[in-house]
């Protein structure tokens, strides 16, 4: 039997931070562009679900689709379905052209491939959750809050840490005192904008976000970035003694040896010890 020395290995976030946090809002409504604003003041990063269908027959309420890819600039644009059905109730071959179309046209106006979703009014079922996948989705949004910042076992049954109107602030306290560099800790943010005027509570999201951003020991990200990753992290190609790794990916995934961070830049084979 070999004497060497064995090591812990954690993957870490960019940067070798252990907390990340992501907002996630639906709809597309016209406060949108005061929530970005919010964001971008505080260097937040949100994924903004949206209907492709309703924007330019709603224009008093919905952010019209010329707006869309300046407004979400430095965001993500992801699908909620073209006209927001329970898409339980739906038969599945109108499910896939509720999804492919929404992905076309806001693919159109962002620029990138569109690969994430909510479900809209949180509707789906088993037999949805295994077609996403092959129409393009990596993720899935559920409602529900889990009070909890664990990351999540199941991408197309994503749950988040809170709506805005669920602790919010008590869950935000309690995220930024967490400490132990063992873990990988996500908060994660729901909601959607319209809200904040319905319940005339906007001091809330200004209050959180203004607590929560400059913190250098969190990883600000939209939720296909925190896909995108935790797939490269995955996907490092370590030696048996964990004293080497190659990273086939793209882009740099960081990790933690024995308590020492190591940037693993993208197509590098490099020595951890």
């Amino acid at each position: 039997m070999s004497d060497k020395k064995l090591h812990v290995i954690y993957t870490c976030f960019p940067g070798g931070r252990h907390k990340a946090l992501t907002m996630s809002y639906d709809d597309g409504r016209i406060e949108d562009r005061r929530l970005v604003d919010i964001f971008n003041r505080n260097g937040i990063k949100g994924t903004f679900h949206l209907n492709s269908g309703l924007s330019d027959t709603d224009t008093e309420r919905r952010i019209p689709r010329s707006e869309w890819g300046t407004l979400y600039q430095g965001h993500e644009i992801s699908c909620h379905t073209v006209l927001h059905p329970t898409i339980a109730r739906s038969p599945i071959e109108q499910v896939a052209l509720q999804v492919l179309e929404d992905r076309r046209v806001l693919e159109e106006a962002a620029g990138y491939p569109v690969r994430g979703l909510s479900y809209p009014n949180g509707s789906y079922t088993e037999e949805i959750c295994k077609l996403l996948p092959s129409l393009g989705i990596e993720y899935a949004r559920v409602v529900g809050n889990t009070d909890d910042f664990g990351m999540p076992q199941d991408f197309m049954r994503w749950t988040s840490t809170c709506h805005h109107n669920h602790n919010l602030i008590e869950n935000g306290k309690k995220f930024l005192d967490l400490f132990k560099t063992q873990y990988l800790y996500l908060m994660y943010v729901w909601g959607h904008s319209y809200e904040f005027t319905n319940h005339d509570n906007w001091n809330l999201m200004e209050e959180f976000c203004s607590m929560m951003g400059g913190q250098e020991n969190i990883w600000y990200a939209t939720n296909i970035e925190i896909v995108d990753y935790m797939k490269a992290a995955k996907n490092l190609k370590y030696t048996v003694d964990g004293e080497h790794v190659y990273n086939p990916n793209s882009a740099s995934v960081w990790v933690s040896v024995d308590g020492k961070i190591t940037e693993v830049p993208g197509g590098a084979f490099v020595s951890l010890v």
